[in-house]
């Protein structure tokens, strides 16, 4: 493999805004340091002016395969994900069949092996009656385990409490969390038919899927983690109230830690009202307060990652009425620029946005030699311009649904280049290479 020299850098690493040069040799970031001489590089790319990031990790996707391809694969999702930054992923067990035992996750580790432009990994989804699975589980099969405590069905929707007591005291990996009370869910529904028939507006969607709902959930995974010693991590945050049942620091002291998603980071309620199904989603985006609430717990380190929960489904499906539109929206293309505009806007700092998008899930699911811009680490990056506008059209969009909530936005910030295991993927709106993505490695628990 070639030596690549990016000069000229400016890098956002562990805290640090520097100039340095980066010298890649081969799959691993060689050298970290000024005056880095281009005589032994192969290739070297001026990045005057550009901020150097580590690739992002995104710790909560939907790509869809098996099962379920015509809102998405493997391929198209990883493309999209390396044109955003993204250059590390972890996908979530719904798909059709659902993967709840490790030869499913071997089926699924095959179909990304030499179609996945970004590096990936799976989780173990739990059932009502997969405990033997759960407990056999290592860190070289799955990256977790994830429990749908709501929005989920069949044997996948995981809330009765003795089955979750023996889960969570047995788990041999990580648990995730979708947490949404079901009863309460199902009793807002009802109100809401009884009120609207089928024809619920999607106004009322924080409504049913409510603070409520989400807290009583959350709070019981919090309580089951406590009792059990379980390493917890509770997926997508969306209401202000839940941050009273995290702790504040720094991630690697923590057994229980929380994830936020950019979507309830950027939109609330009132956007329901020109996005309409395109942003339902689970759990559902909420009050202009929660909004702030969230934002406020990643400033205070009470919410440790941010990631996408990207979630395709193509137009017709979304176009249907309240109770038939699926949740989920695609988003991985542009979540990183999505956390710069908010930077531009003084919310987060570009050391806060590096920490949540791929120090702190490096840390947190213990992934080997990437989240970080380190001397003999793999060579996971991403270049941005803070000061190259971007218009989101729908010529840009890579997603097989070919639709984003997000279009007619311009970014303030645009993603000049992605390199993933050393191998420049993405340059100046042109994918360059074939697949590079590699299963992630993780420490054994």
């Amino acid at each position: 493999m070639s030596k690549i020299l990016l000069v000229n850098a400016t890098l956002v690493n562990e805290g640090r805004i520097f100039e340095s040069d980066i010298l890649l040799d081969g799959d691993r970031i060689a050298s970290i340091d000024t005056g880095l001489s281009a005589g032994s590089a192969d290739e070297v790319i001026d990045v005057q002016g550009c901020h150097v990031l580590p690739g992002l990790i995104d710790d909560q996707v939907h790509l869809r395969e098996p099962g379920l391809t015509h809102k998405a694969t493997i391929a198209s999702e990883s493309r999209a994900a390396i044109c955003g930054g993204v250059t590390s992923f972890m996908e979530m067990p719904n798909t059709s069949p659902p993967t709840t035992d490790r030869a499913a996750l071997v089926d699924k580790y095959a179909r990304a092996a030499g179609r996945s432009f970004a590096n990936f990994a799976f989780y173990l989804g739990a059932t009502n009656d997969n405990l033997e699975e759960l407990q056999r589980v290592t860190s070289a099969d799955a990256c977790g385990i994830k429990i749908f405590m709501g929005a989920s069905t069949g044997n996948m929707l995981v809330d009765d409490h003795d089955v979750l007591e023996k889960i969570f005291a047995n788990a041999a990996l990580l648990v995730a969390t979708h947490c949404e009370d079901s009863p309460t869910i199902r009793a807002n529904e009802e109100r809401f038919r009884q009120r609207f028939g089928e024809d619920v507006p999607i106004s009322a969607h924080p409504e049913i899927r409510s603070a409520e709902a989400c807290y009583k959930s959350s709070s019981f995974a919090v309580e089951l983690a406590k009792r059990h010693a379980t390493r917890l991590h509770v997926l997508h945050l969306t209401t202000a109230r839940e941050l009273e049942l995290f702790d504040p620091g720094p991630v690697e002291t923590k057994h229980i830690t929380a994830e936020v998603c950019v979507h309830h980071l950027w939109f609330d309620e009132s956007r329901y009202a020109d996005q309409g199904a395109r942003i339902k989603c689970n759990p559902a985006i909420k009050t202009a307060e929660d909004r702030d609430g969230l934002i406020r717990g990643v400033q205070q380190d009470l919410i440790d990652v941010i990631a996408t929960d990207h979630a395709p489904h193509t137009r017709q499906e979304k176009e249907q009425t309240y109770f038939k539109a699926p949740a989920g929206l695609p988003l991985i293309q542009h979540s990183l620029q999505m956390l710069l505009q908010q930077y531009h806007g003084g919310v987060f700092t570009l050391e806060e946005i590096v920490t949540k998008v791929a120090h702190n899930p490096a840390r947190l699911f213990r992934v080997v030699d990437r989240g970080f811009l380190r001397e003999g680490y793999y060579a996971d990056l991403v270049v941005v311009d803070l000061s190259r506008p971007y218009d989101v059209t729908p010529e840009t969009l890579q997603y097989k649904c070919g639709w984003s909530p997000l279009e007619g936005v311009t970014f303030s910030s645009s993603i000049v280049v992605t390199v993933v295991n050393g191998a420049v993927v993405f340059k100046d709106g042109v994918i360059l290479d074939e697949p590079r993505g590699r299963a992630l490695e993780f420490l054994a628990e």
